[in-house]
């Protein structure tokens, strides 16, 4: 069987096992375990197995994931989420789609603390999504913004993608924290338009009592109300900027700011701090167990030789630099959805980097572009890890949430086009350190 068509088939038998109903990481490994038989010796599954589940479990940066979820789950429990809202209702009255521009915020504001997408998507997805229900917003909306936000937490510095491309391009990791900086702007910027519009067109949908009008003097005695959250993001941010602690340690931070908090407004109870315990720990095994079957998955697919010739073809094809650069966006699409970030860069970025070279590409702007296609895997089924994340704390059908994803998968594809035709969104800042 050549390896096209084995790849073939492992894509119909993971969508197969999932209609079917089995977990997730359950249907990743399965693909994992029937890759391994064909391309290595059967005794070799069990070392490969436990090596790539504890080189995934003992990251570092993989620490700071159940504490920001923790996080998430003491401000959702206590009065600190609701009071977020009730700050910002007064400064959002005025935008078509109101609150549902928090998610955007939110997830830009957590994005600078955590650098993770699966982190910002789960700390603000706990806080926004039952408000949303509650003040009767469209669900599918909140869910697909909240998917698509989430992957700003690889754009906005710091980025974790970013640090990983960077050694592996030799390039200026500082440079390109700062070439994200614009690009991040400008999907927030693309993301609140599309709620903006949506709302406009379908304003039935929203809740009319949001819209009652604030005078300047009671938004600002509102605002108040927002001051702990933004103290506490405050402490985290200043804290890894400060040079005090890494984006590890500032995630304990948070969760001891977010405690103080709530107990100095009086609303932590033992209740409410054993059940964010409970449901932070539940979160976070199910994310790890995924993110512990893809890493099986990615290492599956790196004995099967798949990514590197998916990469080798493209490059024979010797095509001119634009079509090279839509086949590559081809490429790294179908590898998003199978693998994270960090593999496709790591099991490609050897093949890729010479001819992105040769074509005359700047690897900074090559970097955010990548990073760009990172963010689209995260919402693209089926191995989707905001999309998952979601649905841990929806309880919804995958491929709903993959629906409610798709127009904000569209603005992302456009935003590759507009750093395409304006480069200068990439490359002004860097340029000027």
């Amino acid at each position: 069987m050549s390896l096209t068509l084995f790849s073939l088939a492992l894509v119909v038998a993971l969508f197969l096992f999932l209609f079917a109903g089995v977990w997730v990481a359950f249907s990743l490994m399965a693909i994992a375990l029937i890759t391994l038989c064909f391309f290595s010796d059967l005794s070799t599954l069990g070392p490969i197995l436990a090596t790539s589940a504890w080189g995934e479990s003992a990251k570092w940066t993989v620490t700071s994931l159940p504490l920001f979820i923790w996080m998430g789950e003491i401000l959702f429990r206590t009065r600190l989420s609701e009071d977020m809202f009730q700050g910002l209702a007064p400064w959002l009255r005025s935008i078509p789609g109101r609150l549902m521009h928090v998610n955007v915020i939110g997830c830009g504001i957590f994005a600078a603390v955590s650098g993770s997408s699966t982190a910002t998507c789960a700390t603000i997805g706990k806080i926004s999504l039952n408000e949303f229900e509650t003040r009767g917003y469209p669900q599918n909306l909140a869910i697909g913004s909240l998917a698509a936000s989430g992957t700003l937490g690889l754009m906005i510095p710091p980025s974790i993608i970013m640090i990983v491309y960077g050694g592996a391009a030799d390039v200026s990791i500082a440079q390109l924290f700062v070439a994200g900086i614009l690009p991040g702007i400008l999907l927030m910027g693309l993301f609140s338009s599309y709620i903006a519009g949506y709302a406009l067109v379908r304003p039935d949908l929203f809740p009319k009592e949001e819209a009652t009008r604030f005078s300047l003097r009671e938004a600002l005695y509102a605002g108040r109300r927002m001051l702990p959250i933004i103290g506490l993001i405050g402490c985290v941010v200043g804290s890894i900027y400060a040079g005090i602690a890494t984006p590890t340690e500032a995630a304990a931070v948070g969760v001891a700011g977010s405690l103080a908090l709530s107990l100095a407004f009086g609303s932590l109870s033992w209740d409410s701090f054993r059940g964010s315990l409970v449901g932070a720990t539940m979160t976070s095994c199910m994310v790890a167990f995924i993110m512990t079957a893809a890493a099986f998955l990615s290492v599956a697919m790196g004995f099967a030789g798949i990514p590197r010739a998916m990469a080798a073809a493209l490059t024979d094809m010797n095509l001119p630099p634009y079509l090279f650069l839509l086949g590559l966006t081809v490429v790294f699409l179908i590898l998003g959805c199978f693998l994270d970030g960090v593999s496709i860069v790591l099991l490609t970025a050897a093949v890729i980097l010479p001819s992105v070279r040769a074509f005359g590409f700047d690897l900074v702007w090559f970097g955010i572009y990548l990073v760009i296609i990172v963010e689209i895997a995260m919402i693209t089924p089926p191995v989707g890890f905001n999309l998952f994340v979601i649905q841990t704390l929806t309880r919804r059908d995958l491929f709903s949430i993959a629906q409610a994803s798709l127009p904000f998968f569209v603005l992302l594809a456009l935003s590759i086009l507009l750093i395409v035709i304006f480069p200068q969104i990439v490359t002004y800042l860097p340029s000027r350190l």
